[in-house]
C-alpha cells in the first residue's frame, strides 16, 4: 500500500514537472519565432523527451488508480471515465472558445496565448486517454482467461514501445513504420471484441450506459477535431498530432467505446429476456429453500403463483388448492384479473370436455366452439395440475390475451416451477409429520423418502446407449444422487453428485441440487457453464461447512460424442473399444460451494470425447472405490478398472452386477459400508439410430 502511494506521488510530481518544462520551452520558442529571431530555440529532442515523460507519468498514475475499480458496478466504470476524463474534453473546448473570443475582441493574434491553450489541451487529452484506457482495460479483463491477460499485456508493451518513435523524433507515418502501426490497429480491433460485461447490464442500466458512451464518444471527437484542426499549423512550434502513441491510444479508446455502444444498443431488446431468466432462477431457488426457511404451504403457493405469472407474463390466472383427505373441498386461494363468474363458466366447460386435473394447453381458444361461446377476452390457456403420484395438491390456470401465448420454453419453465412446488410441499408435509412422531427416527425416515423420490427409478430407453444404475445409502439417508434430463430427441444430460455430510440436511441439499439442475438445464447450457452457475446458486444456500461434488455429462448421438465437466467428483472410468484400452479421464474440477465467488470459474474445465460403438463409461461416487475390506484395505481405482477390463464385453446391466458382486465379496459379509455407494454404467450400442 505504501509502495503504491509513493509511486502515485512520484508520477504526479514527474507529470507536473515535465509538463511545466515543456510549456516553458514551447513558450520561449514561440516568443523567439514571433520576434523573428534567428536564435529561436529549437530543441525537438528535449521536447520529445518531456512529452514521453509526461505521457508515461500520467498513464502510470492512472494504471495504479484503476486497480481500485473492482466489482460489477459497470455504470460506475463509465461514469468514472466521463466524470474524471470526459469532462476534460469539455474544458478543452471551453478553453478554446475563450481564446477565440479574446482574440476576436482584441483583433490581434497572441502566439503565447495560443500555445498556452494548445499545451493545456494536450495535458487534458493525455489525462482523458489515460483514464479511459485503463478503465477499458478493467472491463476487457472482466471474466478474463490467461490468453486475454497475455494478449493485453503484450498490447500495452507494443503501444508504449511506439513512444520510442517520438523520443527519437521518427515520423510514425513513414513507410517503414506503417505496417507495424497497421498490425497494432488490428490487435486493437481484436481486443475491442471483449465485451462480456455488457451482458450483465439490465435494461435500465443499458439505457444509462448508452448516454454515457455517447458522451465519451463526443469527448473523443472534440479532442480529435481540435488537434486535427491544428495539425501542421505554421503558428505552432510543436505538433502533437505527430505523436503516434496518442493516435493509437485515441483509436483504441474511441473504437472500444463505439463497440460497447453498438453491443449495448443491439442487445437492448433482449435484456428483458435475460432479466426474466434470472428472475425465474431466483424464484426457483426461493422455492427450493422454502423448507430450510421454515415457510408454510401457503407461502409456497404464494411464491408459485407470483413466479409463474411473471414467467408466463399471464394476463389472468387463478390457483385452486384442494383440502381434506378426499380432496372434496376446493379453495380458490389466488386470483388475478378474472371474475369468479368467468372461472365458474370455464370450469363447467372443462368438465364437459372431461378436462380435469391434467396438463392442458390451448393456444387458440377462438377456434374451439365452446370457448368461443364464452366470449372470453383471452386467447390462450394452460392448466398445470400440482400433483405427485399419490396426491393432488391443486391446479394452476394461466390465461393470455394473445394467440400462441405459451411456447415450449415457457411451458418447460412453468412445469419446472410446479414440479419444484410439488417436491417442496411434499417435503414440508413430511417434515411436519416427522415432528408429530418420535423426532429422530421419523426425520431419518422422511429424509429417506425424500431422497428416494429424488433419484429416478429408470432412465429413458434409447436406441443408441444402455444404462444401468445402482445406489445404496450407508445409513437411512445419504448424500449421493443422480438424475437425467432429456434436452432434445438426440441429447440427454446425466448428472451424478455427492453431498458432504449425511442425514436430513444432505437430503435437502440433494433436493436443491436437483432443482438447480432442472432449472438451469432448461436453458441447455454446456456443462462448464452449468457448474459455474450452480456454484453461484449453491453459495447462497449451502452452509459454510458444506459442499457438493458433481459431474455433468451431455450425450449427443447425432454428434456421436459427449461433453462433460466435473466439480471435484471422482474421475470417470472409460473403455475405448477402438483402442481396446481402459483408462480414467484426468480432468480438473473443484467441488461446488468450496469457493464462493467469481474465482471459482477458473477451476472448471470442460472436455469433449467422441465415443465408439460398444464403448463403456463407468460413473461412480467415492463410496465405491473407498469401500474397505475387513482388513481395512481400500477397494481402489485399480481394482475397479480391472473389473471393467474383464467385463466390458457384457451388457451394461451385467457389468454393473459384476462390479457390485466383486465389491461385496471384497467388503465381506458384514458389509462395512462407510459411505454411500452409487454406480452408473453406460454402454454405447453397436448400432446407432438412423438420423
Amino acid at each position: 500500500m505504501l509502495y503504491r502511494t509513493n509511486a502515485k506521488s512520484l508520477f504526479i510530481t514527474s507529470a507536473l514537472i515535465s509538463w511545466s518544462l515543456l510549456l516553458a520551452n514551447v513558450l520561449l520558442a514561440a516568443e523567439s519565432m514571433h520576434r523573428g529571431s534567428s536564435n529561436a530555440l529549437n530543441l525537438p529532442f528535449v521536447n520529445n523527451f518531456l512529452i514521453v515523460v509526461f505521457i508515461i507519468s500520467v498513464f502510470g498514475f492512472q494504471r495504479l488508480s484503476a486497480d481500485n475499480l473492482k466489482g460489477i458496478d459497470f455504470i460506475g466504470y463509465l461514469w468514472n471515465i466521463f466524470a474524471k476524463g470526459g469532462i476534460a474534453a469539455y474544458l478543452s473546448i471551453a478553453l478554446y472558445m475563450v481564446y477565440r473570443v479574446v482574440t476576436n475582441y482584441s483583433s490581434m493574434q497572441s502566439p503565447l496565448l495560443l500555445h498556452m491553450v494548445y499545451q493545456v489541451n494536450f495535458g487534458l487529452l493525455v489525462l482523458f486517454l489515460a483514464k479511459a484506457f485503463y478503465v477499458w482495460r478493467q472491463l476487457i479483463l472482466y471474466h478474463k482467461n490467461k490468453f486475454i491477460q497475455i494478449a493485453w499485456d503484450w498490447y500495452e508493451i507494443l503501444l508504449f514501445a511506439t513512444l520510442v518513435l517520438t523520443l527519437l523524433n521518427f515520423n510514425y507515418s513513414s513507410l517503414i513504420f506503417l505496417p507495424l502501426l497497421g498490425l497494432i490497429g488490428l490487435y486493437t480491433l481484436f481486443l475491442c471484441t471483449n465485451l462480456k460485461w455488457v451482458a450483465y447490464l439490465t435494461f435500465n442500466k443499458k439505457g444509462r450506459s448508452l448516454i454515457l458512451l455517447v458522451a465519451i464518444l463526443l469527448a473523443c471527437y472534440i479532442f480529435a477535431d481540435f488537434f486535427h484542426g491544428f495539425a501542421d499549423s505554421p503558428l505552432l512550434v510543436i505538433d502533437y498530432s505527430d505523436v503516434g502513441f496518442l493516435l493509437l491510444a485515441m483509436f483504441f479508446v474511441a473504437l472500444y467505446t463505439f463497440a460497447a455502444f453498438l453491443v449495448a444498443l443491439f442487445s437492448l431488446p433482449t435484456s428483458s429476456v435475460f432479466e426474466q431468466k434470472s428472475e425465474d432462477l431466483l424464484n426457483f431457488q426461493r422455492l427450493s429453500q422454502s423448507i430450510q426457511q421454515g415457510q408454510s404451504e401457503k407461502q409456497v403457493y404464494d411464491m408459485l403463483f407470483e413466479s409463474t405469472v411473471k414467467a408466463a407474463d399471464a394476463s389472468a390466472a387463478w390457483l385452486e388448492v384442494f383440502k381434506g383427505e378426499k380432496k372434496e373441498e376446493v379453495e380458490l386461494c389466488h386470483q388475478l384479473t378474472i371474475e369468479e363468474e368467468q372461472i365458474k363458466r370455464i370450469r363447467h366447460l372443462l368438465l364437459a370436455y372431461n378436462i380435469q386435473h391434467i396438463d392442458y394447453i390451448n393456444n387458440n381458444l377462438d377456434r374451439n366452439p365452446g370457448f368461443r361461446d364464452l366470449t372470453l377476452p383471452w386467447k390462450s390457456l394452460i392448466i398445470l395440475p400440482i400433483k405427485s403420484k399419490k396426491h393432488l395438491f391443486g391446479v394452476l390456470y394461466l390465461l393470455k390475451d394473445i394467440e400462441q401465448g405459451f411456447d415450449r420454453e415457457t411451458v418447460n419453465v412453468l412445469r419446472t416451477f410446479t414440479n419444484q412446488t410439488i417436491l417442496t410441499i411434499e417435503n414440508l408435509r413430511l417434515v411436519h409429520e416427522s415432528l408429530q412422531n418420535e423426532r429422530y427416527k421419523e426425520e431419518l425416515k422422511i429424509a429417506s423418502v425424500v431422497q428416494d423420490s429424488l433419484i429416478p427409478k429408470k432412465f429413458p430407453s434409447d436406441s443408441w446407449f444402455e444404462i444401468s444404475t445402482y445406489a445404496k445409502a450407508a445409513k437411512e439417508v445419504g448424500g449421493d444422487f443422480y438424475d437425467f434430463l432429456q434436452l432434445s430427441e438426440s441429447r440427454i444430460a446425466i448428472i451424478i453428485g455427492d453431498v458432504s455430510g449425511k442425514g436430513i440436511s444432505a437430503a435437502f441439499h440433494m433436493a436443491q441440487m436437483k432443482g438447480i439442475f432442472h432449472g438451469l438445464m432448461q436453458q441447455d447450457m454446456p456443462p462448464s457453464e452449468f457448474m459455474k452457475q450452480a456454484n453461484s446458486a449453491l453459495s447462497r444456500c449451502l452452509e459454510k461447512t458444506s459442499f457438493i461434488t458433481s459431474a455433468l455429462y451431455i450425450i449427443d448421438y447425432r454428434m456421436k460424442g459427449f461433453m462433460f465437466a466435473r466439480a471435484g467428483h471422482c474421475h470417470t472410468l472409460y473403455y475405448n473399444s477402438m483402442m481396446d484400452d481402459t483408462f480414467y479421464f484426468q480432468t480438473d474440477g473443484l467441488g461446488l460451494g468450496i469457493i464462493r465467488d467469481k474465482s471459482y470459474n477458473n477451476h472448471v474445465r470442460e472436455m469433449y470425447y467422441d465415443y465408439n460403438p460398444t464403448d463403456v463409461m463407468v460413473i461412480y461416487t467415492d463410496g465405491i472405490v473407498e469401500a474397505r475390506s475387513p482388513t481395512n484395505e481400500e477397494y481402489g481405482e485399480d481394482r475397479l478398472r480391472y473389473m471393467l477390463t474383464q467385463t466390458y464385453h457384457l451388457e451394461a446391466e451385467d457389468i454393473k452386477y459384476a462390479i457390485i458382486n466383486d465389491l461385496q465379496d471384497f467388503t465381506g459379509p458384514t458389509e462395512n459400508l462407510y459411505d454411500d455407494q452409487t454406480l452408473l454404467v453406460i454402454k454405447f450400442k453397436p448400432t446407432q439410430p438412423s438420423e
